[in-house]
């Protein structure tokens, strides 16, 4: 009887033991509008372990995760309960899915089943003053200050972008979601050393004020071009009202995320008058000087000179030609070498380009070059202006006479040939015999016979060594995420001018010096996870927190400005954490 008391005990335990184990995801709402928030919550009614949750894709969080654990005894019945629970903003309209949460339990990973979530427009939210999303709407501005509306073809215009937001807010991971392409012109990216809030003015009213981005312009093309709107996203802390209880009521504050646009611009482009302009205008627009000099006038024939025209001031080097120059026929002239040391400022571009010609004279006499006009039109007085090169006279002393007379001043150049009279002389002699050896039953004969037999054997090995090699799919991934890491180490290197594409290739090389050693895919790297797995493997506590620190400074970078110094820094930094984890590892 015992025994069979005994029995019964053990069963009902194991039942209990066995009692299925849910993990499940569930909505606030099904379906919401584009301005809206929904909250997902992931439960599982056992004590589970090594909560993953899904990338959100289409979602950003704006809260979370927030976790809760419920645990009770009624009537000799257990009841728990933990759960993870998200505040998602969608960023897209349409059917988004929120993929599978994954969780641990008894040596089984259990996983949600994918929800969808339709989003609709934007709908109209009611309007409580103490709300965050309402004061965020109502405290933040992003406003683009274009400084002219009516421009020159290729006059310099620029646009600054300033987000105003109330001085009560904090505001932080400010991120630009939509870039404008300025189709239609050429544009610069103006350098902004520190992101610094001071006092501004907007709509009459006090605010705090950040100049987010500067951009000069250089309209291509006439008529009524667009400005694509700037659109930025940031988590903004908004102070509320809370009441304690009776008439008490304390400050205390929210955060929400909040999306702003700066709106589109209308830029009308007018094109330079037809009335004035001259035959050699090449689309110069600016304020110049105009410049032609030898590097000397007097050389024997064989000798070299430079002959540099230049073009300094202020307006739109970099978008037009420089005119080209005549030589005299005697002259042999190479393709000229191009420079340019110019400065883009806000105000527009400034400095100096050149073309340098490198001429050889060929025969003996004195020869002038043509005067050059270079024309451009004046923003100052509207009007186009030619300015035209003194005649370069050049002396050769000594050389061959010129059989065809003259100084051949006013013939225009030709392509000079090279004499090559000779060339068809060979000055290395080789011999061919009269009789020539049979190739069968030589040595080499034997030789190529017997080979294709010989390589056998290693091509067998060869085959079996590239199988092994091949069957090796962990070792393989290893090898190649490490290919990768330095690849993308050497590419964030050399881009090194390019602070997005910069930032881009070290976050590449990180996440694949990681692939590498932790053998993680894509789908599981989370910093959490990362930190986590790093540390199980005896990596260093500080190394780890500035392997992740870096991760996130990556992150970050994209998005604010930085500097040559802040991104070389970062490298040293990379390359630096990858080298002690490496012996840790």
């Amino acid at each position: 009887m015992k025994k069979l008391l005994f029995y019964i005990l053990i069963l009902f335990q194991m039942t209990a033991l066995a009692q299925e184990v849910k993990f499940e995801a569930k909505l606030s709402k099904s379906s919401l509008g584009l301005n809206e928030k929904l909250q997902v919550t992931f439960s599982i009614n056992q004590d589970g372990d090594n909560f993953q949750a899904p990338s959100f894709d289409g979602f950003n969080v704006v809260g979370g995760p927030f976790q809760s654990t419920n645990f009770s005894w009624v009537n000799g019945v257990k009841s728990f309960n933990r759960s993870y629970s998200f505040v998602l903003q969608p960023k897209q309209k349409g059917t988004l899915t929120i993929k599978s949460a994954t969780i641990e339990y008894g040596g089984e990973v259990y996983k949600t089943q994918p929800v969808k979530v339709k989003v609709t427009n934007a709908v109209e939210l009611p309007k409580d003053p103490n709300s965050p999303d309402y004061k965020a709407g109502e405290g933040i501005h992003l406003v683009a200050e274009v400084s002219k509306g009516n421009p020159y073809l290729n006059e310099p215009i620029t646009v600054v972008y300033k987000l105003y937001f109330d001085p009560r807010f904090s505001v932080r991971n400010v991120r630009e979601i939509e870039n404008p392409k300025y189709n239609g012109f050429w544009s610069q990216h103006i350098d902004i050393d520190k992101l610094r809030a001071v006092q501004g003015t907007y709509n009459g009213q006090d605010y705090a004020m950040v100049v987010w981005r500067k951009v000069l312009l250089y309209p291509q093309e006439t008529g009524v071009k667009q400005l694509e709107p700037l659109k930025i996203e940031l988590d903004v802390d908004v102070p509320v009202r809370k009441r304690m209880g009776g008439f008490f009521e304390m400050m205390d504050y929210e955060t929400t995320s909040k999306t702003v646009s700066a709106g589109a611009k209308s830029i009308t482009v007018k094109p330079l008058p037809e009335d004035g302009k001259p035959a050699d205008f090449t689309g110069a627009v600016g304020s110049f000087d105009f410049q032609v000099k030898p590097s000397k006038n007097e050389l024997k024939s064989g000798e070299s000179l430079d002959l540099e025209i230049s073009v300094t001031g202020n307006g739109n080097l970099k978008l037009f030609n420089l005119p080209k120059p005549e030589f005299p026929s005697a002259f042999e002239a190479f393709e000229p070498q191009h420079q340019e040391n110019v400065n883009t400022p806000l105000s527009g571009m400034t400095g100096k380009i050149s073309d340098t010609y490198t001429i050889v004279p060929q025969y003996k006499g004195k020869y002038t070059i043509k005067p050059i006009s270079f024309s451009y039109f004046d923003l100052d007085t509207q009007k186009y202006k030619t300015i035209t090169s003194k005649e370069v006279d050049i002396n050769v002393t000594q050389g061959a006479e010129n059989t065809a007379g003259g100084n051949n001043a006013a013939v225009a150049k030709q392509e000079v040939v090279k004499n090559n009279t000779f060339q068809f002389i060979k000055l290395n002699t080789v011999f061919t015999p009269l009789v020539k050896e049979d190739f069968f039953g030589t040595t080499r004969y034997y030789l190529y016979l017997l080979l294709p037999f010989a390589l056998i054997p290693f091509i067998i090995l060869g085959r079996k060594k590239k199988e092994a090699i091949d069957a090796d799919v962990v070792g393989n991934r290893i090898r190649r995420n490490n290919k990768l890491a330095k690849k993308y180490l050497s590419e964030a290197k050399k881009q090194m001018k390019s602070k997005v594409s910069f930032y881009m290739a070290m976050e590449k090389a990180l996440h694949n010096f990681l692939k590498a050693k932790l053998h993680l895919e894509t789908s599981e790297m989370s910093k959490e996870n990362i930190q986590e797995l790093l540390l199980d493997r005896n990596a260093n506590t500080n190394t780890v927190s500035d392997f992740i620190q870096l991760m996130n400074d990556c992150e970050f970078a994209r998005y604010t400005p930085s500097s040559d110094v802040a991104m070389q820094k970062d490298y040293d930094k990379a390359v630096s954490l990858i080298s002690e984890l490496e012996k840790q590892l």
